[in-house]
């Protein structure tokens, strides 16, 4: 994007818009450096005052932050999701312009912890089918789910594909809607080991855990919900009451 030394808009606000730009479009990933104030003086051909006027707006907004001794860098993007299970990853995805995708890291027949059976009101050590998938944005991990189904009317999802929507594969391939999710909450944890290996983050990273049950139209146990999410990359919202 060329400035234009013409324009009635000031040309640290044409170069803001021109940084935002090249973010957006990838051409400066998420996380990584941009180039250095003379760099960038150099490529618009514009004043160094200009350039550090239009970087510190932008990390002002959000877009951008300065590292000390290190530069400025791509600061990524926060996951918006609203305080409901439902609100499918897919879907929030697409509210926020980003692009899903997902990794199937183990899909097994496990034993249930004693707490887990209850829940499925089966007797302790009765077996699940457990799912564990990475979702991710824009190819950056988010969550780690871990979704234990009950055991054996779940079993045929160890041949399905699973690098699409769980719910949707239910209700388009088994005629099961998903209608609503019990008992849920939301607190922090941290990562640790491998599950901070599937999500690219270091050991003590703050996790958001969210625990689920999940229940069909018929209100039966669809599955049992753990998913792990990167604290630094999510924002969960509440709708505001409003007095009638």
């Amino acid at each position: 994007m060329n400035l234009d030394m013409n324009a009635e808009t000031p040309l640290y606000m044409q170069l803001k818009e021109a940084i935002n730009a090249a973010i957006k479009d990838g051409t400066y990933p998420a996380n990584e450096k941009i180039p250095t104030e003379i760099e960038l003086s150099e490529h618009y051909k514009v004043s160094r005052i200009t350039v550090r006027r239009a970087v510190e707006e932008l990390c002002q907004e959000n877009y951008l932050v300065k590292c000390q001794g290190k530069g400025t860098f791509v600061k990524s993007r926060k996951i918006q999701r609203k305080m409901e299970h439902l609100l499918g990853f897919a879907d929030a995805c697409k509210a926020n312009e980003c692009i899903p995708s997902r990794l199937v890291i183990k899909r097994s027949v496990t034993k249930l912890s004693d707490e887990d059976a209850k829940t499925m009101n089966v007797p302790a050590g009765a077996k699940a089918v457990l799912i564990e998938r990475v979702d991710l944005a824009d190819g950056i991990p988010m969550i780690y789910e871990s979704n234990l189904f009950p055991y054996p009317k779940y079993k045929f999802l160890l041949e399905e594909s699973l690098d699409g929507s769980l719910y949707q594969l239910l209700k388009d391939s088994y005629h099961i809607q998903v209608k609503g999710s019990r008992n849920s909450y939301l607190e922090l944890t941290r990562a640790s080991g491998s599950l901070a290996k599937h999500l690219r983050v270091t050991n003590g990273e703050p996790l958001f855990y969210l625990y689920s049950e999940i229940f069909d139209t018929d209100y039966n146990l669809v599955h049992i919900c753990h998913d792990y999410i990167r604290g630094e990359q999510y924002r969960f919202y509440m709708d505001d009451y409003t007095r009638p």
